[in-house]
């Protein structure tokens, strides 16, 4: 081998080199002493590195990222404690089957079994990247430097083909440190970028098509598989065309416009009467890119959103385990949904031209949401203080643009948004659903903001998820992102104050001392905001809010909303099986504390 060729790069310089070529704009992270290697490259790259003050946000920030971008993105992280900081976010991703590489450090090969500084090795030597087997679609360890552009294009590949989700590559620090020649990353130069997603064939188009066309009560029931791929244009021609009425998972929520008039909203425990019951009558259920998860479907429970059997399905979705995991499938179809809707638009189409209509349908659906609303005005307007939740969602609607991104937490502000907040541009709503992680939100909305830097973006979270990670108030200051952060504050983990409340008539341990109004001696979360140079207000009447979201979406500054508001439980109409756990034979849901 020649001289030239044996001067060469560092490992780390070529990771570098290769992100760039896959047009790479961010890789989120913290330092620590095993991936400065990787740190000292980016330094002159045009790729943004984006320092947070914990590996979690770094994550969740990751985890938003790409659920806004489409493509992986990249989170960096050191060794041990920071790669179990980041394990969280990167569990949440997984089970929303968001694609992400994760980077690590680790400890230098000719240490293994030594137990150096900061290694997990109480069971065997050389193993941190176990920690991450249970949920990463595959785990790396890189043992030799010129393996390293074959595992990179591997992950990329992995990542975000069939179901999609993150993988980790698990680096020795001195592999990272290591001089080789170009030869092994121009190998791969000229791969494909991205893999051909499977379609269907004409023939089980057909299949379908007829089976819905024959259908007395058909339902189309769609999941975040619609969202991932993109397949929203899609799927709306094809309902509107084959006169579908759409009820969706909370992952499916923003699938289709909330005003869409075919549209019946979320369906389980937190769903209304009117999705549930048309998902009950239904004689075919036309399920694509859904899991059709527990929430969802009112712990499986019949009677409560589906009765299958009874209820035909055609399940279409990109992973073949989840055909029929929870319910009989008559049609299960492995393919991506944009793919298959495509074939399936065309078929309908040339099978019956003219289509379907279902006015009566229609007219129900808008009879609901116009008596829905009627029934809501009274929350939604109330002047009450601590506000009403649903009060804060309503003014919250009204100040942000159709296409503004919001990051939801858990507890109201991701049921009570699924229920009854309209969305109205497809993907402009992302929240933790399989994870179902408290903190993901505001983070997730750093994610958001970088990569769609000309829109609103807003973090709806309860106290207790803005308490998660604060410190991503530094991120977003440093970079100067103007995000708000609408913090529904009812001084206590809430939702399960309410379901702790309900089956034992106490809250220990679940709220905080002193009221939403009161707290006593709790965290100011505005005077946090400000400590970290970002605007922050505490609200004292309900009409303030309106108003203080305005001004915040004009400022264009990191701005947090700190919003008193009272506990009251989201209005269920489905089931879940904890409540049986709790009280057998009874008959017992959620209550206000």
């Amino acid at each position: 081998m020649d001289g030239a060729k044996l001067e060469g790069k560092t490992v780390a310089e070529h990771i570098v080199d290769f992100l760039e070529r896959r047009e790479v704009e961010h890789v989120f992270g913290l330092c620590g002493h095993t991936n400065i290697a990787v740190l000292a490259a980016l330094a002159e790259s045009p790729i943004d590195f984006v320092t947070v003050r914990h590996e979690q946000i770094a994550s969740h920030a990751a985890d938003a990222y790409a659920r806004v971008t489409g493509k992986a993105s990249v989170v960096l992280s050191h060794l041990s404690p920071g790669l179990t900081n980041c394990a969280t976010g990167v569990a949440n991703a997984a089970l929303d089957c968001i694609p992400m590489v994760v980077i690590a450090g680790d400890i230098p090969t000719h240490y293994y079994g030594k137990h150096p500084h900061q290694e997990v090795n109480l069971h065997a030597d050389a193993a941190q990247w176990e920690i991450y087997r249970p949920f990463v679609k595959r785990a790396w360890r890189v043992d030799r430097a010129d393996l390293m552009a074959e595992i990179l294009e591997k992950a990329f590949h992995l990542a975000e083909s069939g179901q999609p989700g993150p993988v980790l590559v698990n680096v020795p620090m001195d592999i990272f440190s290591e001089v080789i020649p170009s030869d092994s990353f121009d190998r791969i130069r000229d791969n494909t970028r991205a893999l051909k997603k499977p379609s269907i064939d004409d023939e089980t188009a057909r299949e379908i098509v007829e089976a819905l066309a024959k259908a007395e009560n058909p339902v189309a029931y769609v999941g975040g598989g619609i969202l991932l791929a993109q397949a929203s244009k899609e799927l709306r021609e094809f309902v509107e065309h084959m006169g579908l009425p759409v009820a969706h998972s909370l992952m499916g929520k923003g699938a289709l416009r909330d005003d869409h008039p075919l549209v019946l909203g979320m369906t389980g425990f937190w769903g209304t009467e009117l999705v549930n019951q048309s998902c009950l009558s239904a004689d075919y259920i036309f399920a694509v890119g859904t899991r059709f998860k527990e929430a969802d479907c009112s712990s499986w429970y019949p009677g409560y959103t589906f009765n299958i059997p009874g209820s035909k399905v055609i399940h279409i979705d990109i992973e073949p385990q989840e055909i029929g995991r929870n319910y009989p499938t008559e049609i299960g179809v492995v393919a991506d949904a944009k793919a298959a809707l495509r074939v399936l638009n065309r078929v309908a189409r040339e099978k019956y031209p003219d289509g379907f209509k279902r006015p009566t349908l229609e007219q129900k659906i808008a009879d609901f949401r116009t008596d829905f609303k009627a029934r809501n005005v009274d929350m939604a307007t109330s002047s009450a203080f601590p506000m009403m939740p649903e009060r804060i969602l309503a003014d919250t609607r009204k100040a942000l643009p159709e296409d503004a991104i919001i990051t939801t937490d858990v507890g109201w502000n991701k049921n009570g948004v699924g229920q009854q907040f309209d969305i109205l541009t497809p993907g402009s709503i992302l929240t933790p659903g399989g994870f179902a992680t408290m903190g993901f939100g505001p983070p997730g909305a750093i994610g958001a903001k970088l990569a769609a830097p000309d829109r609103v973006v807003i973090s709806l979270v309860g106290d207790g998820g803005f308490g998660q990670n604060p410190s991503m108030l530094a991120t977003a200051v440093e970079l100067d992102l103007g995000i708000i952060w609408l913090v529904m504050n009812n001084n206590a983990f809430g939702t399960i104050a309410g379901l702790q409340k309900a089956h034992y008539g106490l809250t220990y341990g679940t709220t905080f001392p002193g009221s939403a109004a009161a707290p006593a001696n709790g965290p100011g979360y505005a005077d946090i905001a400000r400590a970290y140079g970002a605007e922050g207000h505490r609200l004292s009447a309900a009409d303030e809010l309106l108003p203080a979201l305005e001004a915040a979406i004009a400022s264009g500054k990191p701005t947090v909303l700190d919003v008193p508001m009272i506990n009251n439980p989201t209005p269920t109409t489905g089931h879940w099986n904890i409540l049986d756990i709790y009280s057998p034979d009874k008959e017992v849901s959620h209550v206000a504390t």
